[in-house]
């Protein structure tokens, strides 16, 4: 089989298709192919807001959120095993190997795990749902937070508010009784909620000497070598990781409590089909080339305020 054409730099990537591969997964943005004990993690050009997958890509947009997640992977080993490999694709087997230009910055090859059933969310500063839940009851997922507090305040201790992990639709909050029951042990939950702490902790550090508030994010962990711990497999961190799309990134130099400060990510988009009163329902509008352009640029403005770098 030929290789697929070579991309432009700037060319987006909306969907890949190695036929000679085996496709385990096609995400709303992600494509995933099995790689033997290993697999393929593709971030494409999709993008998807409000649930839905919009028809026009971001440029850029996947190979960004890749390489934050390469970064933060390489920071944070030492805090938790993870799934990385490389995003080297002269390192993948075949016939991976054969498509670098496909593949070049937006891929990696990671560990094969078995999936937790959980969505490990830490809040460190209300907003959004969380702000929502807090001015009804005072609490966020049943935990009882302090009076008093404004939107986007920061929060005396970051807090542990997982959620189900729907394949459609929304993830729903859970309380830590529901939640120890869908991994399964007390166990587990309590290892899951440790590591997602640690791990907030730690990039929040990070990320705040680099000008960027990292308000709240979600993790996802899977078992190594078994399906539980019981069964021999040891608890790592997978998917992705502290990136703009599974984190609320704020620049620190507009961020004030009692707002509502903008973010790294698809927050041009959301603005706009707001703007439009989209019902947020299939089918998505068409974006204008100034919200796809804007949106780039934000995605860019965070791989290089958190690494330092350009993106290759």
């Amino acid at each position: 089989m030929g290789k697929l054409k070579e991309l432009n730099p700037i060319e987006s990537v909306y969907q890949t298709d190695i036929k000679e591969a085996k496709l385990l997964a096609r995400g709303k943005v992600r494509d995933v192919y099995d790689a033997g004990d290993k697999v393929v993690l593709v971030a494409t050009d999709r993008l998807s807001a409000f649930d839905v997958v919009f028809e026009d890509p971001i440029p850029q947009k996947g190979a960004v959120l890749n390489q934050i997640a390469a970064f933060w992977f390489e920071k944070t080993k030492g805090i938790v095993e993870n799934h990385f490999i490389s995003t080297d694709v002269s390192t993948y087997p075949k016939p991976f190997s054969d498509y670098p230009d496909l593949l070049k910055s937006r891929s990696s090859l990671v560990k094969k795990t078995a999936p937790i059933r959980l969505e490990c969310v830490v809040r460190g500063y209300l907003s959004g749902s969380g702000w929502s839940s807090y001015r009804d009851s005072g609490e966020v997922c049943g935990i009882k937070l302090r009076p008093g507090l404004k939107e986007s305040e920061r929060l005396d201790e970051p807090i542990f508010t997982p959620t189900t992990k729907a394949e459609v639709g929304h993830d729903e909050p859970v309380n830590e009784s529901n939640a120890k029951e869908i991994v399964g042990s007390t166990e587990t939950f309590e290892t899951l909620k440790d590591y997602s702490i640690k791990l907030y902790k730690f990039a929040s550090d990070y990320a705040a000497k680099k000008g960027i508030i990292i308000a709240d994010t979600k993790f996802e962990f899977g078992y190594l070598g078994g399906d539980s711990i019981e069964a021999g497999g040891k608890i790592i961190l997978i998917d992705e990781a502290l990136t703009p799309d599974s984190s609320r990134f704020w620049p620190a130099e507009l961020y004030a409590p009692g707002s509502n400060p903008p973010s790294y990510d698809k927050q041009f988009v959301r603005d706009y089909v707001s703007s439009i009163g989209w019902n947020k329902k299939p089918p998505a509008p068409r974006l204008p080339q100034n919200v796809i352009d804007r949106t780039t640029q934000k995605y860019l403005e965070a791989y290089e305020k958190l690494t330092g770098q350009k993106l290759d």
